[in-house]
């Protein structure tokens, strides 16, 4: 098969990266809000002991790399210590078909509020001397401006699912997470999540984001609800006569992730597109401060 035309392929790649300064620079006016108001700080670590070896991942500098434990095998090991995991925070973003919906032209998807929220919280995070990684991309957490733009790429690259399913693979013991959805898909992945990062010894974050529509359920008369990747579709002659069994089964569900977030140690909110993202971003800061 011959390769894309340059044109074509120029085209698509302006494409791709068109959200991205868009993003960041939204993200960084946002994050500066808080760091003007006083929140921002930077926290030494709890010690330089050495902690564990773990196998090298992809995007491990040289540096990093123990050549001494590794000549032992064949394979290749980074030597972490101690304050390098209690810094570390792992975000997972979901970028599933569910996060683009919005209700009105005058709201931004709810995967727009997540992205900014998420990236306004990196850049605090690494203001404040923490490392972050975006559970998207597979690589341990890290500090600085290159994976501030990693995390910038993954953020915007989103996924074909229907729903999000966290995956708390790679994540260090005793670090800190966030899980960052709209949670109206299963809840089974997220439970097998938070357990794995509880075995861990991980705090965290459940932070729900939804539309305003899909907590006062509005409509009425015939309506078709459909699902943003097309798999699930209902109709209906009397959207009205849902209402309160819709509300019902979201209050169930609100509660389950409040219980779930409260027996695991982490903590739980609900946000709206509508709402200010800077009470957001408050929020989920201070949850992090909080686990300390």
């Amino acid at each position: 098969m011959s390769d894309p035309a340059p044109s074509n392929l120029r085209t698509r790649s302006e494409a791709l990266a068109a959200p991205l300064p868009d993003l960041q620079a939204r993200a960084e006016r946002l994050a500066r809000t808080l760091l003007l108001g006083g929140h921002g700080r930077r926290q030494a670590g709890t010690g330089d002991e050495f902690w564990q070896y773990r196998p090298a991942q992809v995007g491990d500098s040289a540096a990093s790399i123990d050549w001494r434990r590794s000549g032992q095998s064949d394979a290749q090991f980074v030597r972490e210590k101690e304050w390098q995991a209690a810094q570390s925070v792992h975000l997972w973003i979901d970028g599933s078909a569910a996060m683009q919906f919005a209700s009105t032209t005058d709201l931004k998807p709810k995967a727009d509020r997540a992205g900014v929220l998420a990236m306004a919280l990196s850049i605090l995070l690494m203001k404040g001397g923490e490392r972050v990684a975006l559970a998207a991309l597979g690589t341990p957490p890290r500090i600085g401006a290159l994976q501030l733009s990693r995390i910038a790429d993954g953020l915007i690259a989103g996924d074909d699912a229907d729903y999000g399913a966290p995956d708390a693979t790679g994540f260090l013991p005793h670090s800190a997470a966030v899980f960052m959805s709209d949670f109206l898909g299963p809840l089974a992945p997220v439970e097998a999540a938070i357990a794995i990062s509880v075995d861990l010894g991980i705090k965290g974050v459940l932070f729900q984001i939804l539309d305003p529509a899909e907590e006062v359920f509005p409509y009425q008369g015939r309506t078709i609800f459909t699902s943003m990747g097309g798999a699930v579709s209902h109709e209906t002659l009397r959207a009205g006569d849902l209402r309160d069994r819709y509300r019902d089964r979201l209050n169930e569900r609100k509660h389950h992730l409040s219980d779930l977030a409260k027996h695991a140690g982490w903590q739980f909110e609900t946000h709206h597109t509508d709402a200010s993202a800077q009470s957001a971003l408050l929020w989920l800061y201070a949850a992090l401060e909080g686990r300390r």
